[in-house]
């Protein structure tokens, strides 16, 4: 009887291990479906926000690329108002959304992959800074993030810029344009043959450099102020430990004011740059005859010098106005699109975790 019953718990006892292996197998098949799920999910949400955000200022956005490129010997565009103005005047409705569609188009998948970068980053950084000794239990700094945001902007505008290029030819254009782009995949197809890859990511550089601050600012501004009136309550802004949608909009205009004043002079020579090379130039950017041709650049640092020696310092924050009213909404209503958009789907994906 001994020796059955030693038999029976070595059965009983490789039974229940098959089962246990058998249960941590499948979980470990699920594990990679789940994570899949909600890596979609994130991607979803920051497309969505993205596209959301850029639409809802659109105008703004078109009006601020044409002040930064216009001849300055040749002036259309003299500020925010007399701009949309003349653009409703001149173009009609749609002039005002003109270039929307393929911004659209490189935002979605831009947003997309900033936010999940973000979120990615965040975790990576986070983790390699608890390695250190007496450093097991520290939550994101500032730095950690603005470190965090500076990688996930460099990844995504890196992974779209071509399309951000075309966009901007295409915002510009007129219907005086010598030469009209008909879409997206002509523009990209007409610039790759007759001016090669590489023009494709012209302008390339100055904007890595001015996507650190700025997307770095963005994200370190935001997420540190959420963090600060959650923990402090202060202003009694805390409602059952949630912030209003109203805060938080709050938080991401003073994250877009902090980061595009930072970054916008490198801006405005990434959009001139882009304009190299274009031979049949719009007339914002040729004038009409009577004007000197577009200044060429034979790299950054050439394009800052020639800006300031023909056009003055001033001319490095040329569509400021402009891309600040469109900036704070825009950045606010991503950041809250964002947040609500998982919340509908259910992603769960906490930084500080």
């Amino acid at each position: 009887m001994a020796s059955e019953d030693v038999v029976s718990e070595r059965s009983e006892s490789a039974v229940s291990t098959i089962v246990n292996l058998a249960e941590e197998a499948s979980e470990g098949v699920k594990a990679p479906s789940h994570a899949l799920l909600s890596i979609c999910k994130s991607l979803v949400a920051g497309g969505v926000a993205g596209g959301v955000s850029r639409t809802a200022v659109a105008p703004l956005e078109r009006l601020k690329i044409l002040l930064q490129v216009q001849n300055p010997h040749s002036i259309k565009y003299n500020g925010t108002m007399q701009g949309l103005k003349y653009i409703w005047r001149t173009e009609g409705f749609r002039g005002l959304f003109k270039g929307n569609g393929t911004n659209c188009a490189r935002i979605v998948p831009n947003s997309a992959v900033k936010f999940f970068s973000y979120e990615q980053a965040s975790h990576g950084i986070l983790w390699l800074y608890r390695q250190q000794p007496g450093k097991e239990d520290a939550q994101l700094t500032p730095i950690l993030r603005l470190g965090a945001g500076a990688c996930a902007g460099i990844i995504a505008m890196s992974a779209t810029y071509p399309m951000d290029m075309v966009r901007g030819r295409l915002t510009v254009q007129t219907e005086k344009s010598p030469r009209q782009y008909r879409g997206i995949f002509h523009a990209l197809s007409t610039v790759f043959k007759e001016e090669g890859p590489r023009a494709l990511y012209r302008g390339w550089l100055p904007s890595v450099i001015g996507v650190v601050p700025y997307v770095g600012l963005n994200f370190a501004v935001y997420e540190s102020l959420k963090d600060w009136l959650l923990k402090t309550n202060a202003f009694g802004l805390v409602e059952n430990n949630e912030l209003s949608v109203t805060t938080r909009l709050a938080c991401g205009a003073a994250a877009g004011t902090v980061g595009q004043t930072v970054a916008y002079p490198l801006d405005v020579i990434r959009r001139r740059m882009q304009m190299v090379g274009w031979k049949d130039a719009s007339s914002v950017v040729i004038g009409e005859g009577r004007s000197k041709a577009p200044l060429e650049y034979t790299g950054m640092v050439d394009a800052f010098r020639k800006t300031v020696r023909h056009e003055g310092f001033g001319a490095l924050y040329k569509g400021l106005v402009p891309n600040s009213v469109k900036v704070v909404p825009s950045i606010a209503i991503a950041f809250v699109t964002y947040e609500v958009v998982k919340d509908i789907l259910g992603v769960e994906m906490r930084i500080s975790d």
